[in-house]
């Protein structure tokens, strides 16, 4: 293959990374919160009943925030059934997922696993059944000092001090047909604008996010949107974006281009907050909160069947999925202007990077995709030229062999690559212009048969190793296998 140039300079900046793009999410839905992050009974549980090994491993990823409790069991879900005394919680037929829902687990517990491993909590409250007020009353529990009822609550639950829970979502994909207490535009925005001023009446420091359109596969899409931050106002801080994709007809060269859509749909709803605040003559517009994001289409039978925890969306990935996980976060990384919240659905089993069997852990393809730029995640985002060949396809047009991202902390360079050629070598220069590149400080490499994946018997089929094909001497060179997906850090001359 022609080689391809990558030019940076480092004062054509895009944005600061936002930390919390490095999300996750975690629902009461299958096994990922009870035999997944939560399982009292397994020999790897500590006195909270969390189990340790999961936790160890959630920790390498480096996550900033994780929402919950939902997802499509938010619209039904009151938070008040999963506080108190846990013999007297109510046991319930849940039925987005219908499951069984002992509500073992909730706001506290939610808590106390977020302190454990430093992330942010983010609640999604329920605007499906529940009441604008139900919502105000959940953000006095979790927020409020001592001295009101619900706070009062709290702490007689073990809780003294304030939960200060930053950041609620106004909802969940309430323009799906799916949704518990699925709504038109109008009503939606209705009752989400008595909700979040309740909320921020309670609280006025934390931050809303009102629910956008679930995607572009949507006939509501953007004119949802739109409608809805219409109505809202300066009262939403951030609008949502979900979007799962898949290689569901087996042309990989295809499913990797589809991050040209992912951009696009970024890009479109941006547009959108840029005309609602043109409209609204005020110089602050909604971020995009990306807090629904992965690859999804085998596992895609979602009744429990009335048991509790049921084996639901539990993915197998393989490489050719990591290197999508890649792709949409370098996606992220190159909208810093927009996108300021990103969630990794989802964390443990259903879907996600991480998968338990009895006492035993798995960590999925994606893991080592998320991990490997995570621990890059500092910095200011560049906006790269990319010269080198491309290729077209069905579905999302022109895609260059290259994807990428980079990203300046003062005097390192992080630089994220994928050569999305199914069976030829990419030869890659990477030139700042204004900051020779000085030397290697450390490169990783995630590469293997495009359909390998990793399982309880073969953990470590997919793995990051580290990478040793960089040449420096002011510019940087290397030969990217195909397939494959690197991430370096350099150290660049002052």
């Amino acid at each position: 293959m022609h080689r391809t140039t990558l030019t940076l300079h480092s004062q054509f900046s895009i944005g600061d990374v936002s930390p919390l793009i490095f999300g996750g999410f975690l629902e009461h839905l299958g096994r990922s919160i009870y035999t997944g992050v939560y399982d009292p009974s397994s020999a790897h549980a500590d006195a909270d009943g969390m189990r340790v090994d999961v936790i160890d491993a959630l920790r390498e990823l480096q996550m900033t925030i994780v929402r919950y409790p939902g997802g499509n069991f938010a619209s039904g879900y009151h938070w008040r059934d999963g506080i108190g005394p846990k013999d007297a919680r109510p046991k319930v037929r849940e039925l987005a997922w219908q499951s069984i829902e002992p509500n073992t687990f909730g706001t506290d517990e939610f808590v106390k696993l977020c302190r454990k491993l430093d992330w942010q909590p983010m609640l999604a409250v329920n605007l499906g059944t529940g009441t604008p007020e139900e919502a105000r009353d959940w953000v006095d529990y979790c927020n409020s000092p001592t001295g009101t009822r619900f706070a009062d609550e709290r702490a007689a639950n073990g809780s003294e001090a304030p939960h200060a829970v930053p950041i609620w979502c106004l909802g969940n994909e309430m323009d799906g047909p799916w949704q518990l207490g699925h709504v038109p535009a109008g009503q939606y925005a209705i009752r989400a604008q008595q909700a979040a001023k309740m909320m921020k009446d309670c609280d006025r420091s934390i931050a809303t996010v009102a629910c956008g359109s679930t995607g572009p596969m949507m006939d509501t899409f953007l004119e949802w949107d739109r409608e809805v931050l219409e109505h809202l106002g300066g009262l939403a801080d951030y609008v949502s974006l979900h979007r799962y994709v898949g290689n569901r007809n087996g042309d990989s060269a295809e499913f990797l281009a589809v991050t040209n859509s992912v951009d696009r749909q970024i890009e479109a709803v941006d547009a959108c907050t840029r005309f609602i605040s043109e409209q609204r003559q005020s110089s602050e517009r909604a971020g995009l909160c990306f807090d629904e994001w992965n690859v999804w289409y085998r596992a895609r039978g979602g009744d429990g069947g009335g048991a509790f925890a049921p084996e639901l969306l539990e993915e197998r990935y393989n490489l050719e999925d990591a290197l999508v996980v890649a792709m949409f976060l370098m996606s992220f990384i190159r909208h810093a202007d927009c996108v300021k919240i990103a969630n990794l659905a989802q964390l443990v089993n259903v879907i996600g990077p991480v998968m338990t069997r009895g006492d035993d852990l798995m960590k999925q393809t994606i893991f080592h995709a998320f991990r490997m730029i995570s621990a890059r995640k500092m910095g200011i985002s560049l906006r790269g030229a990319v010269r080198g060949p491309t290729y077209t396809g069905e579905r999302y047009g022109e895609v260059a062999y290259l994807d990428h991202a980079a990203v300046l902390d003062g005097d390192r360079l992080h630089v994220f690559a994928v050569n999305r050629s199914l069976d030829e070598d990419l030869p890659l220069t990477i030139d700042c212009a204004d900051r020779p590149i000085a030397k290697v400080l450390d490169a990783e490499i995630l590469h293997a048969p495009l359909q390998a994946e990793n399982s309880f018997d073969e953990p470590n089929a997919v793995a990051a190793v580290p990478f040793d094909g960089w040449v420096t001497n002011r510019s940087a060179e290397a030969v990217l296998p195909p397939h494959s997906f690197t991430a370096t850090t350099f150290a660049l001359d002052p």
